[in-house]
């Protein structure tokens, strides 16, 4: 029993999270900034016709323009939605537990990913299935460790070996000779 007594009430308290509104703003501004970008960025190359047709920038300055007309359209919307108290406008998006659950994969993810051209393809995934297997999945890092050596190193067999696809490559394997 709570401190209050009212058990019933601490249980039924709504979800607290990020609202949707805020996301479809934030999407709508970050898409219009990056139509406002392209539009910058086609002047300087030439949006115009030129005496051979279209000039370089000129696909780029109408794709920014219709990405930026319509984001500013999903941004009125989203507003208008969120002031009026319609149905979704105001609902939650994403719960916070739920937030973080899913940025316990992308933050990781994202690492891998910058850390590929210092580490090579093959560390960083054995690190990141390391990782996984620790932080998601409960394993104890002995048996983590190897077997993100074993995907790693099945992972070099069949693209070094098997397919001859040249993938990034780290210290490590320079040091061994490849």
């Amino acid at each position: 029993m709570s401190a209050t007594g009212n058990d019933a009430a601490a249980a039924a308290a709504p979800p607290r999270g990020v609202r949707t509104v805020a996301v479809e703003v934030a999407t709508a501004l970050l898409l219009g900034g990056l139509g406002a970008a392209a539009i910058w960025d086609s002047r300087r190359l030439g949006a115009g016709w030129g005496a051979e047709g279209p000039q370089s920038g000129y696909f780029p300055f109408w794709i920014g323009l219709v990405l930026a007309a319509a984001s500013l359209g999903n941004l009125a919307l989203a507003l208008r939605a969120a002031r009026r108290g319609v149905k979704g406008g105001g609902g939650l998006f994403v719960t916070w537990p739920q937030l973080r659950l899913v940025l316990s994969v992308l933050l990781p993810t994202a690492i891998y990913v910058a850390a590929i051209p210092f580490t090579g393809l093959y560390l960083a995934s054995a690190l990141l299935v390391a990782w996984f297997m620790m932080r998601l999945g409960g394993f104890r890092w002995w048996s983590a460790a190897p077997a993100g050596l074993a995907t790693a190193l099945v992972a070099f067999v069949v693209f070094e070996t098997w397919f001859l696809v040249a993938l990034p490559k780290g210290p490590i394997e320079t040091w061994l000779g490849y």
